[in-house]
C-alpha cells in the first residue's frame, strides 16, 4: 500500500513518521520548506508520549509532487481546514483509481473532501491525541490518552477497508472504528472550541485552560453551545475529553457544575503541557482555524435559530486582531468572563 500524507505537521508528521518506521511505503508532502529540508537532512524526529524516534522519511516539497511516479492507494489529508479544498484537489491527482482519502483534520471537513474524491472514496479520522510542532523536522505527541484515533465511513458502515486502515494505524496509536463519525466529529469540535480558542487568545496551555477556574468556566459554556447545536442538527454527541456531553449542558443550567469542574481539573493529568494547535498558529503568526471551529458552531447555530454568544465572542476576538497580530494574554479572557452569570464569577480571581 502506497500512502501519501498531505500535510506533515504535528499530526501528519507523527502518523507518517511512525507508519514509515513500521515499514510502510509513505511519502510526506508539505508546504513548509524548512521542515521538508530538515527531514531530508536529519530525518524526522518524533518524540513525546509516543517515545523517542528518528525516522528517515521520504519528504517532498509541494512543487515536487509532480515527480511522483506511482499513484497512492491512500492519501491522508492533514492540513489546516482552510487548505482542505485545494490540497484535496492536489492529492486526488495522485490517487489511484481504487484508492481513497482519509480526513485527519480538525473541524467538519469530510464532505468537502468527499466532494472532490467522492463519498465512496472517503474515510474520516477523528484525532484524539494532542500533538505539537515547534521547530522544523520535529513533531511530538503531548498527551497520555488511551485512544488516539477513531476512523469511520461517512455512512457509518463497518467495511473491510475501514477495518484494514484501523489495523494499520494502530501501530501509530490506539485506534478504533466508529459508526458515528459525525457525532464524534462534533464531540471533538466541542473540545476544540473550548481548549483551542481559549489557549489561542490567552497563551495558556492545554492543561491550564482546564485547570484554572476562569477559563474552565468559559470552556464549559463554549462546549455546551457546541453540543446543543450539534444535537439540533441531528448528531449524537459523544464524550468530550472523556466527559459525557450532557454534563456540560447540565452545568449551564447549574446542575452539578462544581462536580464537572472537578472532573475537568482531574483529567488534566493525562496532558503533558502541550499547546493546542491554534495557539501554535498564533505563536507562528499564521492564520487560524477559528472560522472552522468556533465560527462553524456559530453558523450552524444560526441555521437552527440557536444563539451561541460565547462562540460568537471568542471568534470575534481572534478575527478582529487580524492574521498574525493577536498577542496571547490571559487578560483577553476578561470579556468572556464578564459574560458569565454573576454566580459563576463570584469567586473568581484574575487569570494568571
Amino acid at each position: 500500500m502506497r500512502i501519501g500524507v498531505f500535510g506533515a505537521g504535528a499530526v501528519g508528521g507523527i502518523v507518517g513518521g511512525l507508519l514509515t518506521k513500521a515499514g510502510r511505503d509513505v511519502t510526506l508532502i508539505d508546504q513548509w520548506p524548512a521542515h521538508v529540508e530538515k527531514m531530508r537532512a536529519d530525518g524526522l524526529r518524533v518524540s513525546g508520549t509516543c517515545g523517542e524516534h528518528c525516522v528517515r522519511v521520504r519528504a517532498l516539497h509541494l512543487h515536487e509532487a509532480q515527480s511522483i511516479e506511482q499513484p497512492f492507494d491512500v492519501v491522508i489529508i492533514a492540513v489546516k481546514s482552510y487548505d482542505t479544498d485545494w490540497v484535496t484537489q492536489l492529492a486526488a491527482t495522485y490517487l489511484a483509481p481504487g484508492g481513497y482519502a482519509v480526513d485527519f483534520q480538525n473541524g467538519i471537513n469530510d464532505e468537502r473532501v468527499a466532494a472532490v474524491v467522492g463519498r465512496d472514496r472517503t474515510l474520516g479520522c477523528v484525532v484524539h491525541m494532542l500533538a505539537g510542532m515547534y521547530e522544523p523536522g520535529h513533531v511530538m505527541r503531548t498527551d497520555r490518552g488511551a485512544l488516539a484515533y477513531k476512523v469511520g465511513e461517512l455512512d457509518g458502515a463497518v467495511t473491510d477497508r475501514v477495518k484494514a486502515f484501523v489495523e494499520m494505524l494502530s501501530v501509530v496509536g490506539a485506534t478504533a472504528v466508529t459508526t458515528n463519525l459525525f457525532g464524534d466529529r462534533w464531540s471533538k469540535l466541542g473540545v476544540n472550541c473550548m481548549a483551542n480558542a481559549l489557549a489561542a487568545i490567552s497563551g495558556l496551555g492545554s492543561a491550564e485552560v482546564r485547570a484554572q477556574p476562569a477559563p474552565r468556566r468559559v470552556a464549559i459554556r463554549l462546549a455546551a453551545e457546541a453540543i446543543v447545536v450539534g444535537r439540533a442538527h441531528g448528531y449524537e454527541i459523544g464524550p468530550l475529553h472523556g466527559i459525557p456531553a450532557q454534563k456540560f449542558v447540565d452545568a449551564v443550567a447549574d446542575i452539578e457544575r462544581p462536580a464537572l469542574e472537578t472532573e475537568m481539573a482531574e483529567r488534566v493529568q493525562a496532558l503533558t503541557g502541550g499547546r493546542p494547535s491554534m495557539l501554535q498558529d498564533i505563536m507562528r503568526r499564521r492564520r487560524t482555524e477559528i472560522d472552522f471551529l468556533n465560527g462553524h458552531v456559530s453558523r450552524a447555530g444560526a441555521a437552527r435559530g440557536i444563539k451561541t454568544p460565547f462562540n460568537d465572542a471568542i471568534a470575534e476576538i481572534v478575527r478582529s486582531a487580524g492574521v498574525g497580530k493577536l498577542e496571547p494574554d490571559p487578560r483577553n479572557i476578561d470579556k468572556l468572563v464578564e459574560m458569565l452569570p454573576p454566580g459563576w464569577r463570584a469567586d473568581l480571581v484574575p487569570v494568571a
